[in-house]
């Protein structure tokens, strides 16, 4: 059996085909979806998920945005702010702006709430985008 797996962000449908496996990143840790799997709804945390297509292909990354995921009748429908498919990212360029996040991110005074939030985000958005492009992180 197989899932009807749709990821749909403002501007475009990164993703509408049927699939074996769907691994999410949940607000909660990863999770994996299988044909049968109970309704569910779900926040996603900015991450990168994982489709694999059929019981030998080979699993397709797709970085997320923060978004929901509903699981009902073997379809899984996931919104979020933006989504980018791995193998359309570049990874060196994904690789240096993930390592300058990074810097960033230590540099951050420690009472300068405003910007540690915004640094951890930027972070958080250059290493999914890292990850779905094949990094290791």
């Amino acid at each position: 059996m197989t899932l009807t797996v749709r990821v749909i962000s403002p501007d475009k449908t990164v993703w509408d085909a049927v699939a074996e496996e769907v691994i999410l990143p949940s607000t909660t840790g990863q999770l994996g979806i299988l044909s049968g799997h109970a309704p569910l709804l779900t926040a996603l945390d900015t991450g990168v998920m994982r489709v694999r297509s059929g019981k030998n292909q080979d699993w397709v990354a797709i970085a997320l945005f923060d978004g929901f995921a509903e699981v009902e009748h073997d379809e899984v429908t996931i919104l979020v702010n933006s989504a980018e498919r791995g193998d359309k990212i570049n990874l060196e360029v994904a690789r240096t702006a993930f390592n300058e996040a990074q810097t960033r991110l230590n540099q951050v005074p420690a009472g300068d709430r405003q910007a540690q939030i915004q640094s951890t985000q930027a972070f958080k958005r250059a290493r999914a985008r890292f990850q779905a492009a094949g990094g290791m992180v």
